[in-house]
């Protein structure tokens, strides 16, 4: 499997190991599922923009526009 290192500053160090002992597993292990979860929610928002913006004409054309959105602009 890859690996990564990464250095980061004494206070963040000890906020690692003092939450992945709270969950019983080790601080590499926290931060892989950390690294996985935001990297999950990256692409879930990059794939939502991306459907907006393939689609956002389609249902403004089908559904209107809403009457806030009109005012706004």
């Amino acid at each position: 499997m890859p690996e990564i290192t990464i250095q980061v500053n004494a206070e963040d160090f000890e906020e690692v190991q003092r939450v992945a002992a709270a969950q019983h597993v080790d601080p590499e292990g926290y931060l892989s599922q950390v690294l996985a979860s935001n990297l999950a929610r990256t692409r879930f928002q990059q794939g939502a923009a991306a459907f907006i913006a393939e689609h956002a004409a389609g249902f403004a054309d089908h559904f209107g526009i809403p009457a806030e959105s009109r005012s706004a602009a």
